[in-house]
């Protein structure tokens, strides 16, 4: 088992971006008592899982506590533990003690979920991306950290609040994705401990993994045979394309958003085929620059 005096000096040797510490945190959310959690638009399984992982925590403290995102809970990640919870922000908006965004570098990507807030006491911001600006009254930005599932993790267990399946099950789900099923480069040995301890609670691992990566929805496969529709290779096959107009993805119910270095996304002015031809081009250049490929 992971000892919280090794918690410690893992953070320690982090490159986290704050003044913040997870005891002043944790003292916020012991004092006190209505909280809102919140996540960006389009969200992923980092986010939603975090979400509902700090939510169940403060709910087992007798916390009061609402869970929104703009899009509420997608489909595809409907199986977490409690995802009822997490629902749609009101159109009308409310008061709380203490506003937590989790995983969410802007602050204005937190959308309707953001208008939402009348006013808050506090404001948290805790997340792991890099270009986070440290917005809020209390910052915790650990951009080394390859989840927030895992900054999650390191301030439930050094801080002695609730943990139990149900919160583990969504830990494991929001590190996972957010680490390519642990093989992205940020992915460490910590991580790997810290999904042996979520797996000793008693995770299904086998059934979460095939619910995560091998369970999908009529649609996404309906997206799929578009794409390969618009494939094209180039630059001697070693590069290949598919593209998406908006009136196809609207169709089928795609959520366009960012990402990460590896999973990234952009907006570009332009038509379709005008950026196409951009970004291939760019493709094409950082191709060449490398040496082809030993068969």
């Amino acid at each position: 088992m992971l000892s919280v005096e090794s918690w410690t000096l893992d953070v320690e040797d982090c490159a986290i971006v704050t003044n913040s510490k997870f005891e002043e945190i944790a003292q916020i959310l012991r004092e006190h008592q209505r909280f809102a959690i919140l996540g960006h638009v389009r969200p992923d399984g980092d986010a939603l899982g975090s979400q509902l992982a700090l939510a169940l925590s403060l709910q087992a403290l007798g916390k009061e506590v609402c869970v929104w995102n703009e899009d509420g809970m997608l489909e595809k990640y409907s199986f977490l533990p409690r995802a009822e919870f997490l629902t749609k922000p009101p159109s009308i908006p409310e008061d709380f003690d203490v506003a937590i965004a989790l995983d969410t570098a802007i602050q204005n990507r937190l959308g309707t979920a953001l208008a939402a807030i009348r006013s808050a006491k506090i404001w948290i911001n805790i997340d792991h991306h890099m270009s986070n600006p440290g917005y809020g009254d209390v910052v915790y930005v650990d951009s080394s950290a390859p989840a927030t599932g895992e900054i999650i993790f390191r301030l439930i267990k050094s801080e002695g609040l609730p943990f139990n399946r149900d919160i583990a099950g969504n830990l494991y789900a929001a590190i996972s994705t957010d680490t390519g099923s642990f093989q992205y480069p940020k992915t460490s040995a910590h991580t790997f401990e810290i999904a042996a301890e979520l797996i000793r609670t008693g995770l299904d691992v086998g059934r979460l993994s095939q619910l995560l990566y091998e369970n999908y929805p009529r649609r996404r496969l309906e997206l799929l045979r578009e794409l390969l529709r618009t494939m094209r290779f180039q630059e001697e096959g070693r590069v290949a394309s598919f593209s998406l107009t908006l009136k196809v993805g609207a169709e089928l119910g795609v959520l366009p958003g960012g990402g990460h270095a590896l999973a990234a996304g952009a907006r570009v002015r332009g038509t379709l085929p005008e950026v196409e031809d951009r970004v291939l081009a760019e493709v094409g250049v950082k191709v060449k620059s490398l040496k082809s490929p030993q068969c």
